[in-house]
């Protein structure tokens, strides 16, 4: 029954990080316009703060759900050699 849920977790995992890729192109995409405003604003300071908030929320919206996932990763290898 554990190598099933073994796999079971591994196929969900792997699923999962397809799925942060995706959210990393969306990122991108969300990403143009923001950029291309503090273009057209001529480099103000507002825009520039406002453009490095906005950025980094993008950011932070990718980058937290990798690092969890590489620690759910290394989480259910450990239990993967203890149960072995």
């Amino acid at each position: 029954m554990s190598a099933v849920l073994s796999t079971i977790a591994g196929v969900l995992l792997k699923l999962g990080v397809g799925l942060l890729v995706i959210n990393e192109v969306r990122g991108l995409v969300l990403a143009a316009p923001i950029l291309y405003a503090m273009y057209e604003a001529g480099g103000t300071a507002m825009a520039i703060w406002i453009g490095f908030c906005s950025l980094a929320g993008i950011a932070i919206s990718v980058v937290l759900p990798i690092i969890a996932a590489r620690k759910i990763q290394g989480r259910l290898d450990r239990w993967r050699q203890q149960a072995a």
